[in-house]
């Protein structure tokens, strides 16, 4: 969290965050237009395009939902407010996801360690992250007219690499082991504390971050700017010492939320949205509705858009936060809870139709042999949703809405017996659908041409007769690869690989390699009989729980055009 964004909510600070500020204004503007159209009479309600959920097209794998805890600032939460943010019963948020401060003075380090302790005994991770080095390693530097802006200094990298590990030996000695901790929060954002460029976080990343005995977090750019982060995805050593691309969303749009360099080459990464609040910090807006409303439209985009991991509020408790500063869960976090308590993490992502209405939200997560479906309906008119389950069945659907009078109120069962269900989507408001999932979903479906990294090597669409927007033509004779590296595996074990491919003539060889080890060595491909006949080969890997990457690799001659591989339990 930016401080100068805590001083805008809080009456001070004003002059360093103009940018910050103006882009919260327009925010609010846009949030408040669907306020002044609201019609006076009693709202139609509108039929909708089907919801489609496609159980077996799974995308990314959720850590988790959750906020920061900052006692340095605004004090510690109480015992009970632990329990009502880490806690998954009733009146709880279910949080699975704590962020700490890492204090420049490690005399100030026990203040992180309570609430650490107790979110981890509640199941929850926890991550770190820093504003400013000790002192003593921070120099000033004119920034743009600014005299005192303040940087590490060049001779203290190895010295502030030491200081982050002493933060991660204090928190595991005192029972706060972290999941991963930051080498700075918004250095491209810091008035009030240290800025670096993008060359000094490379290089910081490159000869430093190797030495931090836990996961590292980088670079925690305040909207998502990419400049940043580019140039550690673009140098191999700076890439193998991050382990969580960790952004903030602050005024970041739609359209910027993709992130396709980090698709090609974040192989074993994970994407993480670490910091935010939406859609401002006003005073006592927690409660403020259909406001509030906007917290699950914009998590909504962030899984689906981004394909963001995990996704972390700022100040856990404040007025404009999940919890009040009574220590209720407001409306803006019962708009969380749609998310933290009922998509749990080791879910996954799976398709779905995005935007059947013109204000219907949806996204859908599979996990624990459930299904979990969270709609969220912007207008003032209620919808009629049909939902659709492909590759999977559900019976009974239990639901759960929040709306202007109601906060996470259970409804109705719905049946799904026939593959589908309709329901009824009140205005402005968010509903949480979940189902166990009966039989069993056939394997996943990865294409060739997207989301891959490919080594001498190209997508293509000559031939006819493939799926997706194409297929890959491996043009090296030897070496040439398509990696695969976001396979998700539920369980560990012996996986069947289904793979889709055309060859003219001739039998062409493949490498096989699973995380990085080659397991299978000149895996023959035969003939098809042309280019636009498509043919399948299945073979067995074993693969582990969580995150995989595949990769097939030509040897000695070029190998056969491949449209897709499926992936599905033996």
């Amino acid at each position: 969290m930016a401080l100068g964004r805590k001083l805008i909510s809080e009456g001070v600070g004003k002059m360093t965050v103009y940018v910050r500020k103006s882009i919260f204004v327009l925010l609010a503007f846009l949030v408040a237009l669907p306020l002044i159209f609201v019609p006076s009479a009693n709202p139609m309600v509108s039929a909708a395009s089907d919801a489609t959920i496609n159980l077996s097209a799974e995308r990314q794998l959720i850590r988790g939902f959750g906020g920061m805890n900052h006692p340095a600032w605004i004090g510690d939460l109480t015992a009970p407010q632990r329990e009502t943010a880490f806690g998954n019963g009733a009146n709880q948020l279910g949080f699975s996801i704590l962020r700490v401060y890492v204090d420049p003075n490690p005399n100030n380090w026990y203040r992180e360690v309570a609430t650490a302790k107790r979110a981890i005994e509640l199941g929850a991770l926890v991550i770190a992250s820093p504003w400013n080095p000790p002192d003593d390693m921070v120099e000033t530097f004119n920034r743009n007219g600014d005299p005192n802006a303040k940087r590490l200094r060049y001779d203290k990298y190895t010295a502030y690499a030491q200081h982050l590990n002493d933060f991660v030996t204090y928190m595991k000695n005192n029972g706060a082991e972290l999941y991963a901790i930051s080498v700075q929060n918004e250095p491209d954002y810091a008035h009030e504390w240290t800025w670096w460029t993008p060359q000094e976080i490379l290089r910081f990343m490159r000869e430093n971050a190797g030495s931090i005995n836990s996961k590292v977090i980088a670079p925690e750019s305040f909207q998502y700017l990419k400049n940043l982060s580019d140039p550690i995805l673009n140098d191999p050593q700076a890439l193998a010492n991050m382990d969580i691309l960790g952004a903030h969303t602050y005024g970041t749009s739609i359209g910027n939320m993709p992130y396709p360099l980090f698709k090609q080459k974040g192989a074993g990464r994970e994407l993480w949205m670490t910091e935010v609040y939406y859609p401002n910090s006003d005073n006592n807006s927690a409660d403020r509705w259909p406001e509030a409303l906007d917290v699950a439209y914009h998590i909504h985009h962030n899984m689906v858009e981004a394909e963001f991991q995990a996704y972390i509020w700022w100040y856990i408790r404040r007025q404009y936060g999940p919890m009040k500063e009574d220590g209720t869960i407001s409306k803006r976090g019962y708009s969380m809870a749609h998310f933290s308590k009922f998509v749990r993490p080791g879910f996954v992502r799976v398709d779905a139709t995005k935007n059947p209405d013109t204000n219907v939200f949806v996204s859908a997560y599979k996990g624990n042999n459930k299904v979990v479906i969270v709609a969220v309906n912007r207008g003032s008119s209620a919808v009629n949703q049909n939902f659709v389950l492909q590759n999977g069945s559900a019976t009974n659907v239990n639901r759960w809405i929040t709306d202007s009078s109601r906060n996470l109120e259970a409804g109705t069962p719905l049946n799904a017996s026939s593959g589908s269900f309709f329901a009824h989507l009140p205005a402005n408001s968010v509903t949480t659908f979940e189902a166990d999932l009966g039989g069993s979903t056939v394997g996943t479906i990865y294409e060739a041409e997207t989301g891959t990294t490919l080594t001498n090597a190209s997508p293509d669409s000559f031939y006819p007769g493939y799926s997706g927007t194409g297929y890959v033509d491996f043009t090296a004779a030897t070496g040439a690869s398509i990696l695969w590296n976001n396979i998700y595996c539920a369980t560990a074990g012996t996986k069947n690989v289904k793979i889709r491919y055309a060859l003219a003539s001739g039998t062409r060889n493949l490498d096989v390699f699973i995380n990085g080890t080659r397991v299978l060595t000149n895996t023959p491909f035969a003939a098809t009989g042309s280019w636009s006949t498509w043919g399948e080969k299945t073979i067995s890997v074993q693969m582990n729980s969580g995150i995989n990457s595949l990769r097939l690799v030509t040897t000695g001659t070029e190998g056969p055009n491949i449209d897709w591989i499926q992936v599905s339990p033996q």
